[in-house]
């Protein structure tokens, strides 16, 4: 049997008492190791992480709290080809689509340390100005923000287990909240080991960081109103969770980051070169990390005259992506993450192909370096339709895979139409090449999406991708992407702050600077 992966919790290792689930090469089939929390002391845990970490954290001050991230980061970075090492055996990813998870955390981790030393010695935060609450001016309101005085506990999925676990932790440290990590059970490897690398380190102060690997029953019963749940997976668990008596009778603040059906808008008359960087980011969102980001893109539209080029372009583009074994350096896209995500993305594409018409067929990849019958690749699969309204289910939907699907519109109103049938998502993309008609369809399209990235000719070389999430940009969306949001800066330490109005003579006041 595989190494037992312990859990980090009450200041020490524990393993836990069961036999654990296993986790997968996805592409060799081999078992790596195994993870369980059964046994672990969870309100013990719980309380160690909130008083004793809480305590030592608020402590600090925001400007060594960020020197604290950046020290984390330095850590990470020493031991970046062990974490690659990992993702290869653990997600089956290639060598740039680990660099997503791994250096993208690494990198938000950085990028929060800075930001944090902007806001120097002290332990709160002042919101806005003083504002007068009668006709005298000598006594006024100022809204104040201090960490919360709980724990953050981070439910993640399994598609980042670098990014997902750093881009959550950096801002609620920076905040000085304490944080517990149920890392996604399939690939809970890379969380488990870079959390172990950060406690070696010593860097971090006891309760601080805690991990629980395995299965996340009981969790969420520990919760108490101060604190606060991060929450990335599917829209069916979000609605558990959001039903769990600690969100509904506790109050516990709640993020949600679920499904998403992300959107790639052509506008009319874009011309050539807009065109071409639709296809090349079309084909890029589809095979990164064989398709499974809440980012990447799954329908695209375009004017009903530009259908069958577009088509025939992308399927050219996608006909050259070698999928297999992401040992071998010919190979551009690694597998699915676990046999059960393999299926679900063959069930999800049986269903689309249904309404749809098959444009370029993933299964004509022949697989390098790869047993078809053990490894979960699968290769990516354009689809489309000349009835883009008809199609229900490919804008209800979501192939969390190496799926899109091609849609045709009548009009700039019929596009925006469609895509907002999406009921909300985490980012559009929109292409063209007249300014004013990117700028009305960015705003036309952000109140049912999270970001909008508009790519034209002149930033070809410049834009940072419409799946990649920086950590200066909202990360989140309405409606079906789970209303949440995350990162956009310091932005994003709000949600790990608690804001009340101090009232007061403005001589009083003058001391909360």
């Amino acid at each position: 049997m595989s190494e037992l992966l312990s859990n980090f919790v009450q200041g020490r290792w524990q393993a836990g008492s069961g036999a654990g689930a296993a986790l997968f090469d996805p592409v060799l089939g081999t078992e790596l190791a195994r993870v369980d929390a059964t046994g672990l002391d969870l309100p013990a845990a719980f309380a160690h992480a909130r008083d004793t970490g809480g305590a030592a954290l608020r402590a600090l001050t925001y400007a060594q709290r960020a020197e604290l991230l950046g020290k984390i980061a330095a850590v990470l970075q020493a031991k970046r080809d062990d974490y690659y090492a990992i993702s290869t055996a653990n997600s089956g990813t290639v060598k740039k689509d680990t660099a997503v998870d791994v250096d993208g955390g690494i990198y938000t981790l950085s990028t929060y340390a800075k930001m944090g030393a902007t806001l120097g010695d002290r332990r709160h935060l002042l919101d806005g100005d003083a504002a007068r609450l009668g006709k005298d001016p000598l006594f006024q309101s100022q809204h104040v923000l201090l960490p919360t005085r709980g724990l953050a506990l981070f439910i993640n999925a399994f598609n980042f287990p670098s990014w997902g676990l750093w881009e959550k932790a950096a801002p609620a440290l920076l905040s000085g909240v304490p944080v517990v990590i149920k890392p996604g059970t399939a690939t809970a490897w890379l969380t488990q080991r870079m959390v172990k690398d950060v406690v070696d380190a010593g860097l971090v102060p006891a309760g601080a960081i805690s991990i629980v690997c395995g299965s996340s029953a009981g969790l969420m019963d520990q919760l108490q109103p101060f604190d606060v749940l991060s929450f990335t997976g599917s829209a069916d668990t979000a609605t558990l969770i959001r039903q769990h008596p600690a969100v509904a009778q506790r109050s516990v603040r709640v993020n949600i980051e679920a499904d998403s059906i992300n959107s790639a808008l052509l506008l009319p008359e874009a011309g050539s070169e807009a065109v071409d960087l639709l296809v090349k980011e079309v084909a890029r969102e589809m095979t990164v990390k064989s398709g499974q980001k809440c980012t990447a893109i799954r329908r695209v539209f375009v004017p009903e005259a530009q259908y069958a080029q577009v088509a025939e372009a992308i399927s050219a583009r996608l006909a050259k992506t070698t999928v297999g074994n992401p040992r071998n350096e010919s190979v551009r896209m690694g597998s699915l993450v676990s046999r059960a995500q393999l299926n679900a993305v063959r069930a999800g594409l049986a269903q689309l192909k249904d309404l749809t018409q098959v444009l370029h067929d993933g299964a004509q990849h022949t697989l390098v370096d790869a047993e078809p019958a053990v490894a979960c690749c699968v290769g990516p699969t354009l689809l489309g339709t000349r009835d883009a309204d008809a199609a229900a289910l490919v804008h209800d939907m979501e192939v969390f895979g190496p799926v899109a699907t091609l849609l045709p519109y009548r009009s700039a109103e019929h596009a925006v139409q469609l895509v907002r049938r999406g009921q909300g998502s985490l980012v559009a993309s929109v292409y063209g090449a007249d300014a004013a008609a990117l700028a009305s369809t960015a705003l036309e399209l952000a109140s049912s999406h999270g970001r909008v990235h508009v790519i034209s000719p002149d930033v070809a070389a410049l834009h940072t991708g419409h799946g990649n999430v920086m950590p200066q940009s909202l990360h989140g969306g309405p409606g079906r992407a789970g209303g949440g949001e995350e990162l956009g800066g310091l932005k994003a330490l709000n949600f790990y702050h608690r804001r009340a109005a101090v009232q007061a003579s403005t001589t009083v006041l003058a001391k909360l600077n």
